[in-house]
Formats: C-alpha cells, structure tokens, sequence
C-alpha cells in the first residue's frame, strides 16, 4: 500500500498537513485528505501543484483563497 505525505507551502513556510495520506479529492472549497480510519481534513483555498511518487510527497499551495 502506497500512502503519500501532504505537505502544504504558502506564504513563505511549508508544513505537513498529513502523514500517511490514503486520499486526496479536490473540491471548490480545497483539497480534502484523509488516512485510514480518520476523518477527512479539508484544506480551505489550496490546489495541488505536485507529486513525488519516489519521495511519496504531494505538495499544495495556498491560493490565498481561503473558505
């Protein structure tokens, strides 16, 4: 099983928002992530901007558009 590290960069810091991420979805409202038998954590006003499959890292960014 293949679980990811979320990491969110804006405003000159970057943080981990979640550690051993199962899922992602992407609404209007943000990204929404979750890892196994936990609720869903919605991150308000970010996009994807990459993947690192080898490092096991998806990276938002904040858009500056918070909901």
């Amino acid at each position: 099983m293949c679980q990811m590290r979320i990491i969110l960069k804006g405003g000159g810091s970057e943080k981990v928002v979640l550690e051993n991420a199962a899922t992602l979805k992407v609404t209007e409202e943000g990204v929404v992530v979750s890892a196994l038998f936990e609720e869903p954590h919605l991150v308000p006003g970010a996009t994807v901007s990459g993947i690192d499959f080898l490092q096991g890292n998806v990276t938002l960014t904040q858009t500056g558009r918070k909901v």
